[in-house]
């Protein structure tokens, strides 16, 4: 019974399925390689795909600026972009730069990581949403509703305390966490952005090369994708979250060959220097 009690738990937000299994072991293999490979100017590296996880994550809400503009705004150059847009990147630049500090189980860390990545741009930055919100697509078609504004701070409590104690793989307990973020829609602006850098710091837990692997460039590659496993996980009030870790474990997959793939040719010197995305003046 206890063992059984256990799993239970542990399963609370999805359903296991079996291909997990050999995707996870596949990341292992990966991890092995990355850590192994003897990789010249890894400070450099990454702060290149430090750089690809704030534009694409940025990139999936819409921010219009280009990858090389993001390194531009980075490094302190003037760039031809809404304010909101730069504003969107310096933010988001500081709320990674946290990420290996935040306790991903702490109520207040999740807020305090939302005040970095919202400030001056939302006044409930830092704060949980008190009125009602609805995700809409391009018809103004209702997908999915958020968690009721007075069960949201208790929901996410819960989530988070049952990650903490959860006997389940980080793999699979950070994409359960980050989807069931989105599906609280704890906040009133900045959920996809929490909600992907809040995974990314469960799991620099775990693995520190986490903190620097851009998981967001391969969910903004294959972000159509990325919404129809949200939407698959949400279904009215329920969720599970099993379509969504399935495609979050393929992200992370996919993230470490982008990661060996960067390191292994000469891009981080045109991007880092990002001369064609400077406004003069």
């Amino acid at each position: 019974m206890k063992e059984n009690d256990a799993k239970s738990k542990s399963e609370k937000y999805y359903s296991v399925s079996a291909c997990w299994y050999e995707q996870i072991d596949e990341i292992y293999a990966q991890l092995e390689r990355v850590s192994a490979a003897q990789i010249p100017d890894i400070l450099r590296l990454r702060k290149l795909t430090r750089i690809m996880s704030v534009h694409s994550s940025t990139a999936i809400e819409g921010n219009a600026l280009t990858l090389g503009q993001v390194a531009a705004v980075v490094n302190g150059k003037k760039v031809a972009g809404l304010p909101n847009d730069i504003k969107e990147v310096q933010n988001a630049w500081q709320a990674y730069g946290e990420v290996g500090a935040y306790n991903p189980w702490s109520v207040a860390d999740l807020l305090k990581a939302h005040a970095l990545m919202t400030a001056g741009l939302v006044e409930e930055a830092g704060a949980f949403r008190a009125v009602n919100v609805s995700v809409v697509d391009d018809r103004g078609e209702v997908l999915h509703r958020g968690s009721p504004p007075e069960i949201v701070a208790e929901a996410v409590g819960e989530l988070l305390a049952w990650g903490k104690d959860a006997n389940a793989h980080p793999l699979v307990k950070s994409s359960a966490v980050h989807c069931v973020l989105e599906h609280i829609h704890p906040f009133r602006d900045g959920n996809g952005r929490v909600g992907r850098l809040w995974q990314s710091a469960i799991l620099t837990q775990w693995n520190p090369l986490f903190a620097y692997l851009p998981i967001e460039r391969a969910v903004h590659d294959h972000q159509e994708r990325y919404y129809l496993a949200l939407l698959e996980s949400q279904r009215g009030e329920s969720v599970n979250a099993s379509p969504f870790i399935g495609f979050m474990l393929d992200a992370i997959s996919n993230s470490l060959d982008k990661f060996m793939m960067v390191a292994a040719v000469d891009e981080i010197d045109s991007t880092l220097s990002s001369k064609r995305a400077v406004k003069n003046g």
